[in-house]
């Protein structure tokens, strides 16, 4: 067919109409691409899919209210003894009382003791007595006490109504201490640590790994000798010859920083290994090379553009640190070269625990302390593993 045999007919255009599906363009809608998304928003969207890891958190949280409100939340304060009620068991809160004529009524309680004799070991033992009924409140009138050295008050969340009777909902120890309070007020100390130990952890782990990866040669030679002598000293010796030195004549408070730092001291080699790492990756990178290009000096390409693109992976070995800090101020303060009383820790209260019989005559005083250094471990360590996943990049 020529040209002349198109003119006059219709014809049918090139693109042609196909019912049925077909490529739309993007809706703009209220959707958010994930490619607009900061790294931060990725990683708690990550970290809140996964159940144990924010379980883990809750926990940790938890932990550090306790700490943070102790005075308001134990009972008793922590140095008050009652020698009449030494080794007394843990009582059980009961919600309903029984009248006489057999009807129920709700009324908060504890069961108060009797004292039997055994007759072989003939000492004095507490019972609990279920005849006895020992009223219980919350925010009743107890010990005097200042929360957080400002406010004076003598409310406390739960406790008798009558402050002279007992209520021990762990038990007792050798001095009549109610341990419920004392690991309350432990937890502020035990968990406190933690922190602090890791802060000095980090700085050092972070100045001498960045300094280390990011100058290489000598320098990096005499940092990675200096972090494998640390590495390949033998820790609890080392722990035991730094806590001996130091004077009893401390006070507590000056003694608990100064078992920050020692514990502090062997923490931070592994960070530094990992940054060092890190930075050896990432001094090559264009974005580094763009920088340095474009004039930035040394101190800003270390804390402007390598160490912000290590702020999840730092923030998840942090995470992973904490535990270790725990369990080591607990093994000195057991081991009696930590922390000594009156200051009250996990590691104090298990000092209690050392020998067989008052295991056996008092479990209480090694469960509870031991199942709140366990708890807080865990937390710690499913909350880093999962902060850890949420910071991979490569994990989708």
């Amino acid at each position: 067919m020529g040209v002349h045999d198109t003119i006059g007919k219709h014809v049918e255009p090139a693109l042609m109409v196909v019912d049925g599906p077909s490529i739309s363009p993007l809706k703009q809608g209220k959707s958010v691409s994930t490619a607009t998304v900061g790294p931060w928003k990725l990683i708690a969207g990550k970290l809140i899919r996964q159940k144990v890891a924010m379980t883990a958190g809750a926990v940790i949280l938890f932990l550090y209210l306790v700490g943070l409100f102790a005075e308001f939340l134990a009972p008793a304060l922590p140095a008050t003894s009652k020698p009449q009620y030494t080794y007394a068991p843990p009582q059980g809160i009961s919600l309903f009382v029984t009248r006489p004529d057999g009807s129920t009524e709700f009324n908060p309680h504890v069961k108060g003791y009797k004292v039997e004799i055994e007759k072989v070991a003939l000492r004095r033992t507490f019972v609990v007595d279920d005849s006895k009924v020992v009223p219980i409140g919350f925010l009743v009138k107890g010990p005097a006490y200042e929360l957080w050295g400002l406010i004076s008050t003598d409310r406390h969340l739960i406790g008798p109504l009558n402050p002279n009777d007992p209520m021990y909902l762990l038990g007792t120890d050798r001095l009549g201490r109610d341990v419920f309070s004392r690991l309350i007020y432990g937890t502020r100390v035990s968990m406190s640590i933690g922190l602090v130990g890791v802060a000095v952890s980090l700085v050092l782990g972070v100045v001498f790994g960045s300094i280390s990866g990011f100058y290489g040669g000598w320098v990096d030679t005499v940092i990675q000798r200096i972090i494998e002598v640390i590495s390949a000293m033998p820790t609890i010796p080392l722990w035991l010859g730094l806590a001996a030195a130091i004077p009893l004549t401390w006070s507590p408070v000056s003694v608990y920083f100064v078992i920050t730092i020692i514990v502090s001291l062997l923490g931070w080699t592994s960070l530094a290994r990992e940054v060092r790492g890190r930075f050896l990756a990432l001094r090559s990178e264009d974005f580094v090379t763009a920088a340095r290009l474009d004039g930035s000096s040394e101190a800003r390409l270390i804390f402007r553009h390598i160490l912000p693109s290590l702020t999840s992976h730092i923030l998840a070995v942090v995470t992973l640190a904490v535990p270790t800090m725990i369990v080591a101020e607990t093994s000195l303060s057991f081991l009696g070269i930590g922390l000594k009383p009156p200051v009250v820790s996990w590691g104090v209260l298990l000092q209690d625990a050392q020998n067989i019989r008052t295991v056996a005559t008092a479990p209480w005083l090694l469960i509870w302390p031991s199942l709140a250094v366990i708890v807080a471990v865990l937390s710690f360590n499913f909350f880093g593993d999962g902060l850890r996943d949420a910071a991979d990049p490569y994990d989708n």
